[in-house]
């Protein structure tokens, strides 16, 4: 036994070590109590349903060195805690995730568990499709929620697209969610959905720099998205409307850059989504609307086309 240390202790180390290396905090965890504790449950294999008493049983010292390792190497690395054990959990489901995707976050979980209810009825729901699928985290817990959908997982990343294989696999739900190499639309021509959902790359690239290390471990392909951020969300919303059924939702994260996308559509009526478990930036806008708001989409688009092309001929 490695002189009455247990896991409540390591978790305090951990903190400790964490609070004074000046750890970022936004990846599954928000403080740094939280972020060792998981590292430490990990690997021990503790479960946060077994009982608090299991925190204080004494450790053997292979176990105590394993669980400092864990603990140094995120404070040396900066690396995500996910990326050090492999794993994340979403909509209550666990991840395999490494470098080659984003860590999954999105508060789009809520609504997934939800069934997207009360904006659309979940027993219509047929055909999804999670677009810049990343993990795989939303097509797959989109497949548990509607037993009866089938779910396109689309991503321009091959890499991306091979985590989200693993995952699929790993849920058993290859028979319904179909991974789909596609830039945007591009691969999905002729596709009608009943429900598009996307948490798409929404980063500034100037804000890239003043990230925290840990983001910058993170994919950048996965992150930034123009000079505001705003270049997939635009060409989302441009194109939706073809590929949503009459009676269809489109869902958006764009996180705290809501106010850039809504200067850019000031006319739009977009929905944005409140959320019981935290998180923010997430919009709503049914068929319709996207239809009515067409012109307004294009018009921006080109804009944005013409103001690009102006920059590259100075």
């Amino acid at each position: 036994m490695a002189a009455g240390m247990t896991a409540r202790k390591l978790i305090r180390q951990g903190a400790a070590l964490f609070t004074r290396e000046g750890l970022a905090f936004a990846h599954g965890t928000d403080n740094a109590e939280d972020e060792a504790a998981a590292l430490v449950l990990h690997t021990l294999g503790i479960g946060y349903d077994q009982p608090d008493s299991m925190l204080d049983q004494p450790l053997t010292t292979g176990q105590c060195a394993a669980v400092q390792s864990l603990l140094e190497a995120r404070a040396s690395t900066r690396k995500p805690a996910a990326y050090l054990v492999n794993e994340a959990w979403f909509a209550g489901l666990p991840f395999y995730v490494d470098e080659r995707v984003l860590v999954p976050r999105s508060p789009i979980a809520e609504l997934i568990e939800a069934g997207f209810y009360p904006w659309i009825e979940p027993q219509r729901v047929r055909r999804v499709l999670d677009l810049c699928t990343g993990s795989g985290c939303i097509a797959v817990a989109t497949a548990f929620a509607f037993p009866d959908a089938e779910i396109d997982a689309a991503d321009l990343s091959a890499d991306a697209l091979d985590v989200a294989r693993i995952n699929i696999r790993r849920h058993g739900v290859e028979e319904r969610v179909n991974p789909v190499a596609s830039d945007v639309f591009s691969g999905l021509a002729g596709q009608v959905y009943d429900v598009i959902v996307s948490n798409p790359p929404y980063v500034p690239a100037r804000e890239m720099e003043q990230l925290a290390v840990e983001f910058r471990h993170e994919p950048e392909l996965g992150l930034v998205a123009g000079i505001d951020g705003m270049d997939i969300v635009v060409r989302i919303l441009q194109d939706a409307a073809q590929y949503l059924a009459d009676s269809g939702i489109l869902v958006v994260e764009v996180g705290h850059y809501r106010d850039i996308l809504t200067a850019l559509f000031p006319e739009v009526p977009f929905l944005w989504l409140d959320f019981e478990y935290g998180g923010e930036g997430v919009f709503l806008l049914d068929a319709g609307q996207l239809d009515a708001c067409r012109e307004s989409f294009n018009q921006v688009a080109r804009g944005r086309l013409q103001s690009r092309a102006a920059a590259g001929e100075a």
